[in-house]
């Protein structure tokens, strides 16, 4: 066959009558400590073919696209990464003797005869891979929202009359949404709303002709997570509003021959519905942190120096014993307290990778004179995203950073800032449920597309 198949989580199998590519092989079922599992199953087919391909293209370091359980299965395998500032998966994957490659921004390169591949990387550590199998194009978008390559995308596209666009939608839950106000009840962040109404909105901004749910088929497997799972979207919920006939949803797991323009429906069977206690994962809520622990969590915090312009504390709850850290020089007011087993707290901070608590939503976390809508730009920004996965701690090296991803495309990123910093200020004037917020968003996508 010469063509794709989509399994998995937000796997993409690409085939030259033998296969090519695979993107994001998360085959394991267990991520983010142990919180993310699979809701269905990789049939026994494609998982030969993921670990048959010659190529594997991992879109970023979270677990549920780049499975650590998994690495030792694709040891002889050519693995192409993207052109991330920091490259710090290429040097993680590199020290440990893979072949690993990063592939160019913005151009083109071709694997075999009939596939070529494009990738752009943005500052958000998140990547896309704009696929051209036999003259058709797969849009894999993953979880990569536009940060400034939207308009080349679309450019793209144009030309192209058969298009496939493979994008995470959902209510929002592959975030941090685990908040808590300062008397201990759930603040609901998380809302179900029309998801049918959402996809039309990026399938006729990007003008494509198909659209495969991806990167959004997990469950929360934590007793102390389940509470997401009311917020994990279905293939029926897809279809909830959805007017337009400028294009067709197609089933999430698909294969589709790109010679022919024939599809065919793989149907994997469902996962059993298991509810792990934490402590199957290593996580005991009542664990204290050790003597040496506290050297290791302020370092932590305090070298990542942005953190200080929007807060002046970070309090650890583990254990029910509180440690409180200073991130500036001002009066305490403003912070953020995480509640969370220790376990788990200093595997992410030994190895960098706090997003991995962020979206596992099992950690409490209570912002104190803060909102949690600002929640991402205060600290998952700084900490997770430029610091832990883009090496840039310091505040020259975050201006560094993003100097590097403006050059790469000046226009692109300065029309981006301009636009993301205009929704900033509108949001903080209007509230989202008014009849003006819904006016202006209408007029937004209508400008958009």
């Amino acid at each position: 066959m010469i063509g794709f198949e989509t399994v998995g989580n937000a796997t993409l199998i690409c085939y030259d009558r033998t296969p090519v590519l695979v993107t994001d092989p998360w085959i394991s079922g267990r991520a983010y400590f142990g919180s993310w599992g699979l809701t269905h199953e990789i049939p026994i087919p494609q998982l030969d073919s993921i670990l048959n391909a010659e190529y594997l293209w991992f879109s970023h370091g979270h677990p549920d696209h780049l499975d650590a359980d998994s690495l030792d299965r694709f040891q002889n395998k050519k693995i192409l990464l993207p052109n991330h500032v920091g490259a710090r998966i290429y040097h993680d994957l590199a020290s440990r003797g893979y072949n690993v490659s990063i592939l160019p921004d913005r151009e083109w390169v071709e694997l075999s005869h009939h596939i070529r591949v494009l990738c752009i990387s943005d500052y958000y550590q998140d990547s896309l891979l704009l696929l051209d199998i036999n003259g058709r194009l797969v849009v894999n978008l993953n979880d990569a929202t536009d940060r400034g390559w939207g308009r080349f995308v679309r450019k793209i596209i144009k030309n192209y009359d058969v298009t496939f666009l493979l994008k995470l939608i959902s209510y929002g839950d592959p975030d941090m949404n685990n908040f808590f106000s300062e008397t201990g009840e759930r603040i609901p962040v998380l809302q179900r709303f029309s998801l049918g109404q959402r996809l039309q909105f990026w399938a006729e901004l990007y003008g494509v002709r198909y659209v495969v749910p991806f990167s959004s088929f997990h469950r929360y497997q934590r007793a102390d997570s389940i509470w997401a799972n009311d917020y994990v979207a279905t293939f029926e919920d897809y279809k909830d509003g959805l007017t337009s006939n400028r294009f067709e949803l197609l089933p999430p797991f698909i294969s589709y021959d790109c010679v022919c323009d024939t599809l065919s429906e793989l149907r994997p069977a469902k996962t059993a519905v298991v509810v792990h206690q934490p402590d199957t994962f290593g996580d005991t809520w009542s664990d204290q942190l050790q003597c040496t622990d506290v050297t290791i969590l302020e370092d932590y915090f305090r070298s990542i120096e942005s953190l200080s312009d929007h807060l002046d504390y970070v309090r650890l709850r583990v254990g029910k014993r509180d440690m409180t850290i200073s991130v500036s020089s001002r009066n305490f007011k403003r912070g953020i307290t995480f509640e969370v087993p220790r376990s788990s707290l200093m595997t992410a901070v030994r190895y960098e990778i706090f997003d991995d608590l962020l979206i596992g939503n099992f950690m409490k976390t209570t912002v104190h004179h803060l909102a949690p809508r600002d929640f991402n730009r205060y600290f998952t920004a700084p900490a997770a995203k430029f610091a832990d996965n883009g090496r840039a701690k310091s505040k020259n090296e975050l201006k560094a950073y993003l100097q590097a991803y403006r050059r790469r495309a000046y226009l692109d990123f300065i029309v981006h800032s301009f636009e993301r910093e205009s929704e900033r200020r509108f949001r903080s004037f209007v509230h989202r449920d008014s009849a003006v917020f819904e006016w202006a968003k209408r007029g937004y996508r209508l400008l958009k597309a």
